[in-house]
């Protein structure tokens, strides 16, 4: 017990100083980064800095399965130098017996990354948008999705409109049972028109069946109401504008997420990346311990056999390919090439089972 713990403690202090040392030079990339982006005369140092900590999340919590196969790989060498590894064998604990606690610490450090870290990483991600879009002063569509339906925004000089519909088509171009509001520069309505169908065009909305009511200097807007079989209104928007308003899953917390998926697909739109992107994240602590698995099968070995740069060489392309397999898997499940749980859970699997077989084959022949 005493050696689970000095091995799960050790393994938690060299993944900590990884992390710590990623952290730092993401910090310093993404800080030149906002500096080129933004105008260094209208946005401060200290602007930066706070837009520069508000986007590293995101960034480092991508690339935590690669700090877990480095951390691996410093850590077992390191052990194997010190001939540590040949004392636990010594002592008659196999090679399995002795991944018992770094597997353990592992699972625990990707369970914790997706309960804890994913909501910091979707708050984080989501305040820099909007710092960003605010420095930058662009005028842009905002979607969100409710128990209502669906909400559009869309601006321009003349003011903004909201939109609100039931139900859409899967690219939010047709819209059923539509109701625009149009507001002036100074947030005071000016009409509000409601119809069956709304299809986005080329030139704007186009409305089937539409009624609309003019609140400019009208006493009784009912009174003044007029109704259209096909009713225009002008509009900015594009299907591509409509479908980056969703935004990433990766900007819904974790335990947000299932309830969103079930309010979009009430609204009529497709959750197929969401739902990927569910069961991406429940995956997150396996493919955690199939890192470990990879670098620990190439690394439990002491340093005077030799080959150690080449089997370091090969731990890390085998886990770099498998972290790009896996990312390459995601983008087939959004498609619906493969299954979704296909395309979540057979890398980590396939990793594990492979990890094991070299370790097997290398402990016991």
């Amino acid at each position: 017990m005493i050696l689970h713990r000095y091995f799960a403690w050790r393994f938690f202090l060299v993944f900590s100083a990884v992390f710590m040392i990623f952290l730092g030079i993401f910090i310093l990339l993404d800080m030149v980064e906002q500096i080129r982006k933004f105008d260094s005369d209208n946005v401060g140092f200290f602007e930066i800095v706070k837009l520069t900590l508000l986007n590293v999340p995101q960034g480092i919590y991508r690339i935590l399965p690669l700090i877990m196969i480095l951390a691996t790989l410093a850590l077992f060498l390191s052990l194997a130098r010190s001939s540590e590894l040949v004392v636990t064998r010594s002592s008659g604990r196999s090679a399995l017996r002795a991944l018992i606690a770094p597997i353990l610490v592992a699972f625990a450090i990707g369970v914790f990354a997706v309960a804890v870290f994913n909501p910091i990483v979707a708050a984080t991600s989501k305040q820099y948008e909007i710092q960003a879009a605010k420095h930058s002063q662009d005028i842009s569509s905002v979607l969100s999705i409710s128990r209502e339906g669906l909400w559009l925004r869309q601006g321009d000089s003349d003011g903004q409109t909201v939109i609100r519909a039931v139900q859409s088509n899967l690219d939010g171009t047709r819209l059923f049972d539509v109701t625009f509001m149009a507001l002036g520069p100074d947030g005071a309505p000016r009409f509000r028109v409601s119809a069956d169908i709304a299809q986005l065009g080329p030139d704007g909305w186009q409305l089937t069946n539409a009624k609309r009511w003019s609140f400019a200097g009208e006493a009784n807007p009912e009174q003044s109401a007029t109704t259209h079989a096909s009713f225009q209104i002008a509009s900015n928007l594009t299907t591509e504008q409509i479908r980056d308003s969703f935004g990433t899953p990766a900007s819904i917390p974790i335990w947000e997420l299932w309830g969103f998926i079930n309010q979009l697909e009430r609204a009529g739109f497709s959750a197929r990346s969401h739902r990927v992107w569910l069961q991406m994240e429940m995956a997150l602590p396996l493919m955690m311990v199939a890192m470990l698995l990879i670098g620990a099968a190439f690394t439990m070995r002491h340093t005077r056999f030799g080959r150690t740069g080449v089997l370091v060489l090969t731990a890390l392309g085998l886990g770099f390919a498998m972290y790009f397999i896996r990312n390459f898997a995601q983008i087939l499940g959004e498609n619906g090439q493969i299954p979704i749980y296909l395309a979540a859970w057979s890398p980590p699997l396939a990793a594990i089972c492979l990890s094991l077989g070299i370790l097997l084959n290398v402990e016991d022949g």
